[in-house]
């Protein structure tokens, strides 16, 4: 969220209000969004996706949330990223992308994973030069 509003990019957030993020932090990126020229929006309406050019999900319960899980997927099962949801965009063009890993059926369906799995998996191997590179930008030579 910092990073997009940092860099101009469009930034909208779709979630249930107790999961959405902190005022403090919104309020920051607001200021980055309007020295930028970003849009920052924060909704809890699932047709909020219209027109986006990229749909990204996480999992819903994190390792060590396993206590979590269960409230999470009562709050989080409206947000599921389906075909209807993807079709909700209004755009053809709309990607969809998961930092892996994906737990099919919960966060994501099956079709909708498996019909974007080439730029997921691109997706994580570009992580994985990016940590490489902070890593070496940390420990020198």
């Amino acid at each position: 969220m910092i990073g997009m509003t940092k860099m101009g990019v469009n930034f909208t957030i779709i979630a249930p209000k107790e999961l959405q993020p902190t005022k403090e932090l919104v309020e920051l990126c607001k200021g980055y969004a309007k020295e930028s020229g970003a849009k920052l929006q924060i909704s809890d309406d699932v047709l909020a996706v219209k027109d986006a050019d990229v749909i990204y999900t996480d999992v819903w319960a994190s390792m060590g949330e396993e206590d979590k899980a269960k409230e999470r997927i009562g709050l989080l099962s409206p947000y599921q990223v389906n075909a209807k949801l993807m079709a909700s965009t209004g755009k053809d063009s709309t990607i969809f992308m998961h930092c892996l890993p994906a737990v099919k059926g919960k966060e994501v369906t099956e079709d909708v994973f498996e019909k974007y799995a080439d730029v997921v998996f691109d997706e994580a191997e570009n992580r994985m030069h990016t940590i490489k590179a902070v890593m070496v930008a940390t420990l020198g030579n």
